[in-house]
């Protein structure tokens, strides 16, 4: 055969070849959907789920999407999943039709998976994920950017919210996170004033058992020393104290979007806040998103509900997928009690004008007539509801108001600043009294949030100054808020022993902001 020929025959062959290829392609099954158990560090095996992005065909990669469960739930199980926004969680439907591959897993103590649940902790739960990323290195359809190296994010709600904080302190190969109505710091929202948030310590542990969970036995002590004498140990104050995130916020350099919720009462604003000023220091791309949802039940316009899925897969396409023309929006977005939404290039947004009340008042250290359950009605979008009444604040009877009437138009946002002169007398050592503020027009508790406050009845006269919760409030002209400080609450029981505290002053300071 002479060399054109040939040629010709190798071009021939060549083309076959390649038309061949295409046909195999175009007619070959897509990237199949699979379980696996991953060992980690310590052997524990831990479950998981994988799901290759929609219409990935063989030799294709994409970028991956983890997503851990809440506290008492399973890794999800359905790609199709829809967002439920009243929980401020993007659905697995929305991000594998995204070009996503999604993998779910159950952290260790749960469902398939081994071992006891440390509640996030960076030595069990961030090495189980770190375990779990280097598995995904291997597959196939897993973007990489070097060998062990996946391109990978994570999103997830409450327990899924705070392992992605811990991770990423400690796995730099996370790209970008995306915690949902996570925390900072489990004593400051667990045990904030060293006061057992005791109506949330029963629902978690009752969610626990519910499930079968397996969990490291201090957590089970902390309940009971909880429901005895609303008192912690230090061996257990140490063991939560070290169930981060906390100052390993400093370490993590991926992209977070921080997604919280205003009426949530496990675990408050003030938990982003203390992620998003340690994120902000360190010039890492972040952005906080507040939304009327998390763990509580939103009583008021929950407004845009649609912003939380927008606002996730946009950081992601621009921190994940690596697409610079996304625009992610204002790096703070709120809303108020009547669903109108807010936006600021950053946290804080410019102060306003403060506000500020004074008042005096006795108050009996009884047991009735305290703050919550609340009784309802409950709104049906699909969250938390009355299953957390107990964790919801109302109007109390047995209660010393002090009013404040908005001569102008304003938006409330911050921590109110409060101060207390007193002197009292009790049985209960330690005392605590309790702080709510209420909206006259709805008779709801702002936001939900109720604040303790240590005092001391030894008849000594005391001073005692600290920032209550974070709330959001818009006021018109003629607006009227009353705080209330009371003896007792659902959500923090405290134990009244009897007794009373005398205020000669009260004062309250409420934050403005302005906003164009």
């Amino acid at each position: 055969m002479r060399a054109s020929g040939r040629v010709l025959w190798r071009a021939a062959w060549a083309l076959a070849l390649g038309l061949s290829g295409l046909l195999f392609a175009a007619f070959a099954p897509s990237a199949v959907a699979r379980d696996a158990v991953v060992r980690s560090f310590d052997g524990t095996p831990i479950s998981l789920h994988f799901f290759p992005a929609a219409g990935l065909r063989p030799g294709q990669r994409a970028p991956t999407v983890m997503e851990g469960p809440g506290w008492g739930g399973t890794a999800a199980a359905n790609p199709d999943g829809a967002t439920a926004a009243a929980l401020g969680v993007v659905g697995l439907g929305p991000l594998h039709r995204s070009g996503y591959n999604v993998l779910t897993w159950n952290p260790r103590g749960f469902d398939g998976s081994g071992g006891l649940a440390e509640i996030d902790s960076a030595g069990y739960e961030g090495r189980d994920v770190s375990a779990v990323i280097s598995w995904l290195a291997r597959q196939p359809e897993a973007r990489l950017d070097r060998p062990g190296d996946p391109r990978v994010g994570m999103v997830g709600g409450s327990y899924g919210g705070g392992i992605q904080l811990t991770t990423a302190a400690i796995d730099h190969r996370i790209d970008a996170i995306v915690p949902d109505i996570a925390w900072h710091s489990l004593l400051t929202s667990l045990y904030k004033a060293d006061t057992v948030k005791l109506a949330w310590s029963q629902l978690l542990a009752l969610a626990a058992q519910a499930a079968g969970q397996r969990t490291d036995p201090t957590i089970a002590k902390a309940d009971a020393e909880g429901q005895a004498s609303n008192i912690l140990s230090p061996d257990v104050v140490h063991f939560f104290a070290t169930r981060g995130p906390g100052q390993l916020v400093s370490r993590i350099r991926a992209p977070t979007l921080l997604i919280q919720g205003t009426v949530d009462t496990l675990f408050t604003l003030r938990e982003a806040v203390g992620n998003y000023e340690i994120l902000h220091a360190h010039h890492v791309p972040t952005k906080m998103l507040w939304f009327c949802g998390g763990h509580g039940a939103c009583l008021t316009n929950p407004g845009d509900t649609g912003r939380i899925e927008r606002d996730t897969l946009r950081w992601l396409a621009r921190y994940l997928k690596g697409e610079k023309s996304v625009k992610t929006g204002p790096g703070f977005e709120w809303l108020d009690q009547r669903g109108r939404s807010y936006s600021a290039p950053s946290f804080p947004p410019p102060s306003g004008r403060s506000l500020s009340a004074t008042g005096s008042g006795r108050l009996s250290l009884i047991a009735s007539g305290g703050s919550g359950p609340y009784r309802g009605p409950f709104p049906a979008n699909g969250g938390l509801g009355a299953e957390v009444a107990s964790a919801t604040p109302s109007r109390a009877a047995n209660a010393v108001d002090v009013s404040f009437t908005a001569r102008s138009p304003g938006l409330i946002l911050g921590a109110p600043q409060l101060q207390l002169t007193y002197r009292g007398r009790g049985a209960g050592v330690p005392a605590r009294v309790l702080a709510q503020i209420v909206d006259d027009q709805t008779g709801k508790v702002l936001g939900n949030q109720i604040t303790p406050i240590p005092v001391v009845l030894d008849g000594t006269r005391r001073t005692v100054a600290l920032p209550l919760e974070i709330v959001i409030a818009s006021l018109r002209r003629g607006s009227r808020l009353t705080l209330q400080l009371v003896a007792q609450s659902s959500l923090y029981d405290t134990h009244p022993a009897g007794g009373s505290v005398t205020f000669s002053r009260i004062s309250l300071t409420l934050p403005s902001v302005r906003v164009g």
